[in-house]
């Protein structure tokens, strides 16, 4: 079995490391390679024999550095910001980019507890409970009950599926958007299935949409101003994808002029926001946190992120990788961007 020499291009915790080496003892000729030194200068020394590299944001001076390398592991969901350099780096070199679902089980189970607590007036109430109000009732925020509502999955992968899995208990009917109708696969629950084509007809159907779908030339703005109308004055948006999806002003229209009922929102529009005032930082040109009707959360989906299981489909690539067998799990389709 050939040597398999697997590049870390951030300082990994010794748990951690303790975890992949014992996931991979094995397999024969893998040597993880931890630096504990990950300056530009020391990563650029290691990462010609480098064969597979795993990080998050590598400089394009690593990539054209580490000659020999033909997988790339980004660990955690999103590689927006890496499909214009591999779309380059592909052209004259047979490489694969791997778009890391690990954490999406965390993600799906965030996006349903922002769902409830948007349902349940949760924040309120307990906002209302520390100042010592006791028992405000329905006449302050009262609960908006799940039966029978019709629950929107745009985009069906990893997250989508699991939010999926996790609402089937509930007295709901589940409709899907994703690229292309499944035929075959076995899902939690029956459903009514939209292809892209049939966006509008979609949101005309559905009373709580969750939004999980990744970042692409085809989905930036995807939501605005026309989609708000369609979902109507009484449904709920849940944005677990990425800000820039759901066009920015037009999704704060929405919720202060209460074209949709309500909003919780996990992704934003500014990641380095300025500091205000008043020594304050919000993630977005309006103020969403001036809103009544939104659960606010700061891209933290993926929390918690020392859980050591989220690195299994990273163990299971980087096997696969050393035993010669290239149906890796998660391949970015750079043509389509995710």
């Amino acid at each position: 079995m050939r040597e398999t020499n697997v590049l870390f291009i951030w300082e990994v915790r010794e748990e951690l490391q303790k975890y992949l080496r014992q996931g991979l003892q094995e397999v024969e000729g893998v040597n993880l390679i931890f630096p504990t030194d990950t300056s530009n200068e020391a990563l650029l020394h290691l990462a010609p024999r480098a064969d597979i590299l795993i990080g998050w944001r590598p400089a394009r001076e690593l990539l054209d550095a580490a000659t020999r390398f033909q997988l790339f592991i980004n660990p955690g969901v999103g590689v927006q910001h890496l499909i214009n350099t591999f779309r380059e780096l592909a052209e004259t070199r047979d490489i694969v980019l791997i778009n890391g679902h690990g954490n999406t089980y965390f993600t799906a189970q965030h996006a349903v507890a922002m769902l409830l607590a948007l349902t349940n007036k949760i924040i309120p109430h307990h906002n209302w409970m520390k100042q010592g109000l006791w028992r405000k009732g329905d006449e302050d925020a009262k609960s908006k009950p799940l039966r029978d509502l019709r629950i929107g999955l745009l985009g069906y992968g990893a997250v989508n599926q699991k939010v999926h899995r996790f609402l089937s208990g509930f007295n709901v009917e589940f409709l899907i958007l994703r690229r292309s109708k499944s035929g075959r696969r076995r899902l939690p629950t029956k459903v009514k299935q939209y292809s892209t084509n049939e966006l509008d007809m979609f949101l005309k159907e559905t009373d709580i949409l969750f939004v999980a779908v990744p970042q692409t030339e085809e989905t930036v703005g995807m939501i605005g101003r026309k989609e708000f109308e369609l979902l109507g004055r009484d449904s709920l948006v849940v944005n677990i994808a990425r800000g820039v999806v759901i066009d920015e002003e037009t999704f704060f229209e929405a919720l202060s002029k209460k074209i949709i009922a309500g909003a919780a929102i996990d992704v934003w529009y500014d990641y380095n926001p300025e500091v205000d005032s008043e020594g304050r930082k919000f993630p977005s040109r309006f103020p969403f946190h001036s809103l009544e009707n939104v659960v606010l959360s700061p891209h933290r989906g993926a929390s918690p992120m020392d859980d050591l299981k989220r690195w299994d489909e990273v163990v299971v690539n980087i096997r696969k990788f050393a035993e010669e067998q290239y149906d890796f799990i998660n391949i970015v389709q750079l043509d389509r961007g995710y």
